[in-house]
């Protein structure tokens, strides 16, 4: 009977051991979460005492006000009883800003689609640096450029809208006056909010995966077909969320339209006619001459203002976080 020998099995590797931490990068992250934490915990807090102040000098204008402060077309806070209402102020801020949202977001498509797919790279990069440094100019200098080069040039094209297009209502021009109306503010902020809405939607079309649009060239699809059924699809949500962002700035605009703007407390669905107001205008010329009370009215007009803008700014973030590509779920 044949012996058995047992077979050497080799002896088990040792376990990989992990290099433990140092202890200077425990303290590191420890120190970095309690700072990022402590940010976004302060950012909360200030908002919320931001809110809360609005809200409770708000509260005592209201209650004192003898008109109905959403429907009221006066602007009284100083009379015998105090007469102060927003609706003018409403309408002036929501056509203005939709007016510069009509002119603004098809222009910074346009320019953002030639940058990321049409410009030579020679070309592209100086202008993409040209429209972001139209952000940095103060609104005051857009202001004065609106008062002294826009208003008097579009005074040719009132009467020619009116001339041709009166028939609408819209542009039918009933008072004379120069073009100080909503419609050029309107215009100023579409020029205003062009940098942001285009170099977000610049950003978001270059995040288009070149393989969609290779695939689609491949297929014999032209250019304009690349973008119309591989760039715009896949960009319709960053379009979205920069044009709300756009309106969140034209919303909140005061310098630029206080000195273009010539403000009354008439609503008038003639756009070219001078007058109209805003939120912002109206609580940057009537602040310094205002009382304690007139100022609680004033902050009252401005928590509108401060709710409008959260919302349109809210519904932009939900917007991009449905895309994980611009939400950064996937970093």
């Amino acid at each position: 009977m044949a012996s058995t020998t047992p077979i050497d099995t080799p002896p088990a590797p040792p376990t990989a051991r992990k290099p433990a931490r140092p202890k200077t990068g425990r303290v590191g992250d420890k120190i970095f979460l309690g700072l990022s934490k402590g940010s976004g915990i302060l950012l909360l807090v200030i908002m919320a005492s931001i809110a809360v102040f609005l809200t409770y000098r708000a509260a005592l204008a209201v209650s004192e006000n003898e008109g109905n402060f959403f429907t009221t077309f006066d602007w009284n806070p100083a009379g015998d009883p105090p007469v102060f209402g927003i609706a003018v102020l409403l309408f002036g801020t929501v056509v203005s800003s939709v007016i510069a949202m009509v002119i603004a977001v098809p222009v910074a498509v346009g320019i953002a689609l030639f940058i990321s797919h049409y410009a030579p790279r020679k070309l592209a990069a100086p202008l993409a640096y040209v429209v972001d440094l139209l952000a940095a100019v103060p609104s005051i200098v857009y202001g004065i450029w609106g008062a002294l080069v826009l208003v008097p040039y579009l005074e040719g094209l009132n009467l020619w809208l009116d001339q041709f297009f009166g028939w609408t209502y819209v542009f039918e021009k009933t008072e004379v006056g120069v073009a100080r109306s909503l419609f050029t503010v309107g215009i100023l902020l579409s020029i205003m909010i062009l940098p942001i809405v285009t170099s977000v939607s610049r950003e978001v079309f270059l995040q288009v995966p070149k393989m969609n649009e290779e695939a689609a060239l491949a297929l014999g699809a032209t250019r304009w077909e690349v973008i119309r059924l591989s760039v715009l699809p896949f960009g319709r949500s960053g379009v979205i969320s920069a044009s709300m962002l756009g309106l969140g700035r034209a919303l909140g605009e005061t310098m630029a339209v206080a000195t273009v703007l010539s403000p009354s407390f008439v609503i008038s669905g003639h756009l070219l006619n001078p007058g109209g107001g805003t939120f912002a205008q109206n609580i940057a010329a009537k602040f310094d001459e205002a009382d304690e009370f007139g100022r609680d009215a004033l902050i009252a007009s401005g928590l509108v203002l401060f709710v409008l803008t959260l919302l349109v700014n809210g519904a932009a973030r939900l917007i991009i976080a449905r895309r994980k590509e611009y939400s950064g779920a996937n970093a």
